[in-house]
Formats: structure tokens, C-alpha cells, sequence
């Protein structure tokens, strides 16, 4: 496994990107919580694969989306998490969707009334590559940021980077 160190602009945390090599296999912010899911022994490396994921990060902390997605694998990925994230991509830059949000577009697939907003907050929290797969922009209802593995000042730093601010602490 490998690893890259990203360095970001002012206000964020810079961030650590692992690798097997190939493929992006995580992507966090430096020291927060999110790192313990990390704590595999890497070699620091340049890979082509980081080249990429640099790329695609300076277009996004320039203030944009990036029309392109690094190549990633998700590991221990169950069906569930892979519901949640597939609608985590769907959220446009910009805009943010709750946890109950997804907790009913992902009932009736399953043919319930009502799924568990907790059990998504869950999938979303396990998401190891951060901003790529934007669990960043899944909040708590009525607008109110709850905990977020990469900690809640560089949340709050990512939606105002892309121009969200009616949120509540």
C-alpha cells in the first residue's frame, strides 16, 4: 500500500491519499477522526494514480467540479454502502442532501415504508474516500451539520468553498 500527502490551500486540513499501487484506495484529511480507518503502514510514493487525484483536488479547491474522477476501489464495500454512495455522487456541487433525504430514496427499492436515517448516517461515515464521494454534502435535517469523519471545520470549509452557507452548527 502506498501513500501521498496532499497539501491544501488556508482553512482546510491538508490530506492523505493511499493506494494499492493502481487504483485510489483512500482519501482524508490529515488528523481527524476519519484517519483511524487508515492506519495501515504505507509507502510514501508518487504514484500516477495521486498525480491524478492532485489534479482533480486543485480543480476542486479552485472552486470547481472536476469533469473527471480519479479511478478508485472501494474496499469492504456491501450492498447498502454502495446504495448510499451511488446517491452520495448524485449530489450536485453546491448542494447538499440530508440523511433522510436518501433514507427514502432507498426504501422503496427495498419495498419498506421507512429506512433509518441513522443506518444511512452509518454509510456515509464509512465512505473512505472524502470529497471524491461527497458525504461532505449529507447534512442533518432542517440544515444542521452533524459529525463528519473528517472533521466538522473542514465541512464546513468545503460547503462554503462551494458556496453553501444556510447550514446550522
Amino acid at each position: 500500500m502506498y501513500r501521498y500527502t496532499y497539501h491544501t490551500p488556508d482553512g482546510f486540513d491538508d490530506m492523505m491519499m493511499s493506494s494499492d499501487g493502481n487504483v485510489l484506495t483512500g482519501l482524508w484529511f490529515q488528523n481527524s477522526p476519519d484517519q483511524k480507518k487508515h492506519n495501515e503502514l504505507y509507502t510514501e510514493e508518487e504514484l500516477p494514480i495521486f498525480r491524478e487525484t492532485c489534479r482533480w483536488l486543485d480543480i476542486y479547491f479552485s472552486g470547481r467540479q472536476p469533469d473527471f474522477t480519479p479511478i478508485y476501489w472501494l474496499y469492504d464495500l456491501t450492498p447498502f454502502r454502495k446504495e448510499v454512495s451511488e446517491i452520495m455522487l448524485t449530489i450536485p456541487f453546491g448542494k447538499t442532501m440530508t440523511y433522510g433525504d436518501i433514507a427514502k430514496q432507498i426504501a422503496p427499492k427495498h419495498g419498506i415504508l421507512k429506512m433509518s436515517a441513522q443506518a444511512v448516517g452509518g454509510a456515509v461515515g464509512w465512505n473512505p474516500i472524502c470529497i471524491i464521494i461527497p458525504c461532505h454534502r449529507v447534512i442533518g435535517a432542517r440544515d444542521k451539520l452533524t459529525g463528519y469523519g473528517g472533521g466538522l471545520n473542514n465541512k464546513i470549509a468545503l460547503l462554503t468553498l462551494e458556496g453553501h452557507d444556510s447550514f446550522k452548527i
